[in-house]
């Protein structure tokens, strides 16, 4: 349990509403138990998590004992959920902020995901972080020669040509540490100037969308049901029983 409370803490802002933070915990323990599904005992945890000691830097150690127990409470209120789509445990991406909606799973991970569709978020343009930008200085022998290829429908970056290698917006997202890949390019002054908008890859829940609906009254069930799709919650030894008498 301190791990997954540590994957929490480290995902989602402690100033978050409880439901906002027991639908993210509702997706950790789907993932969790997906990958338990998917691999088996060859199952690893590859989630970062945050330890006492940075959680207590995070917040500060006159928060620590309150947001921890705001993080249990949100695990325990949820106990045994998951989120599932006919009958299989969905996969349940999230992110912090978008450019004013999600993205279509399948235009972005090449696989039909019939839960993941565009989403509309329009209070995240209202979010102070929604725009940001960088400055890359010309001298960088790739940036001397780039050019976006093509978006998806939502706005953000599928291709990007850099010199003769093609990558897709998200690996140039990491490669240049952007806050998005839903990004416009820009000469000035001798540089490039990229403007990004949202935080995160776009696919799935959005964290701050999540906490306004939080605000208005809606609890994790729905915020979940909003951003995927004919998805339902269930508790997950009802599927390991069913799944058992299948066999």
């Amino acid at each position: 349990m301190k791990i997954t409370l540590g994957v929490l803490a480290r995902e989602i802002p402690d100033s978050y509403e409880m439901e906002a933070i027991k639908a993210q915990a509702i997706l950790v323990r789907t993932k969790i138990y997906k990958n338990l599904q998917d691999h088996g005992s060859d199952a690893v945890m590859t989630d970062a998590f945050w330890i006492q000691s940075e959680m207590e830097e995070a917040w500060g150690i006159a928060k620590f004992a309150s947001n921890y127990n705001k993080l249990i409470k949100a695990w325990r209120n949820t106990e045994g959920q998951v989120l599932i789509h006919k009958g299989k445990l969905a996969h349940t991406p999230f992110f912090s902020l978008s450019n004013g909606s999600t993205r279509d799973g399948k235009e972005v991970l090449g696989k039909e995901y019939p839960y993941l569709k565009i989403k509309d978020c329009p209070l995240d343009i209202e979010a102070t972080e929604q725009i940001q930008t960088i400055t890359l200085d010309k001298e960088d022998s790739e940036m001397l020669d780039v050019e976006i290829l093509s978006y998806d429908t939502a706005g953000y970056v599928l291709q990007i040509r850099v010199g003769e290698e093609v990558i897709n917006g998200e690996e140039f997202r990491n490669n240049y540490h952007l806050a998005s890949s839903c990004f416009t390019l820009q000469e000035y002054e001798g540089q490039i100037r990229i403007t990004t908008r949202g935080v995160g890859h776009g696919i799935g829940l959005s964290q701050y969308t999540a906490n306004k609906m939080a605000e208005n009254g809606n609890d994790a069930e729905k915020i979940l049901t909003y951003f995927f799709e004919n998805c339902e919650l269930r508790e997950v030894a009802d599927l390991v029983r069913n799944t058992r008498l299948e066999e």
